[in-house]
């Protein structure tokens, strides 16, 4: 199976204090990959290193076989991401802005409003369409922030904490539209301290503590050495990892 991300030995320091350890992860096309921590252990650092955003101290990071920095022409299209800050123009609506975005992707222009009714009206932003960002609420900002990520059809999309400060009845709006776009083949890597979230969406999942991977497997095999909660992890991590 092709692999949409490899990361191999890849290390991140701050001000000399080390914050990613040597991370090796193999991510499949078409995974729905969730990768749990709680605060601080790196799960930011990590997807902004492979969008492109943060350079790494040591290690690669390839995107379907190329570099992320020797070769960041070829894979910076590959990624859509949706941060879990909001960066959202206040000046423009979001239709303009949606449209703006495509353009930096290199869309013409009939194309570019074409792919943002499309996915306007498939996340049921149509209505809001001519609103600013002050005028939208937390729960549309969200969808606005995904749709904006997938403007220029991306082969996969990083989602940091989509539903962090949502209510129950969006995130579970959110999970279906991310079912149903994973199911089309896109490759989907979560971070969400929410470990239902990830029971529910996620194939397979890692779990970073303090910069080092504790575990990566299938969701399955993660559940059944956490006797079914992955709260055991956080809690009591595995002695001679969390540390290494």
């Amino acid at each position: 199976m092709t692999a949409a991300i490899e990361i191999s030995g890849l290390v991140k320091n701050f001000n000399s204090t080390p914050v990613l350890k040597g991370i090796d992860l193999i991510i499949p096309e078409g995974t729905f990959f969730g990768l749990l921590g709680p605060n601080s252990a790196g799960k930011s650092t990590t997807i902004n290193i492979i969008a492109g955003l943060t350079l790494k101290s040591h290690g690669t990071v390839k995107i379907f076989g190329h570099d992320v920095e020797k070769e960041y022409k070829l894979t910076r299209p590959l990624i859509g991401l949706a941060q879990q800050e909001f960066n959202l123009d206040r000046y423009l609506t979001l239709f303009d802005l949606l449209v703006y975005q495509g353009g930096l992707f290199g869309l013409r222009l009939k194309e570019s409003k074409r792919r943002v009714e499309e996915l306007l009206l498939r996340f049921g932003l149509w209505e809001h369409r001519m609103k600013k960002h002050q005028r939208l609420s937390g729960g549309l900002k969200r969808r606005a922030m995904i749709v904006k990520a997938l403007i220029h059809q991306p082969k996969i999309l990083i989602l940091d904490e989509p539903t962090a400060g949502v209510d129950v009845e969006l995130r579970l709006a959110l999970w279906e539209y991310l079912k149903t776009l994973n199911k089309e083949g896109r490759t989907i890597v979560l971070t969400t301290h929410y470990l239902e979230e990830a029971k529910a969406l996620c194939n397979e999942i890692a779990i970073l503590h303090e910069g080092s991977i504790l575990i990566h497997d299938t969701k399955e095999k993660v559940l059944e050495n956490s006797q079914g909660d992955l709260h055991n992890y956080f809690i009591h991590p595995p002695e001679g990892v969390a540390h290494a």
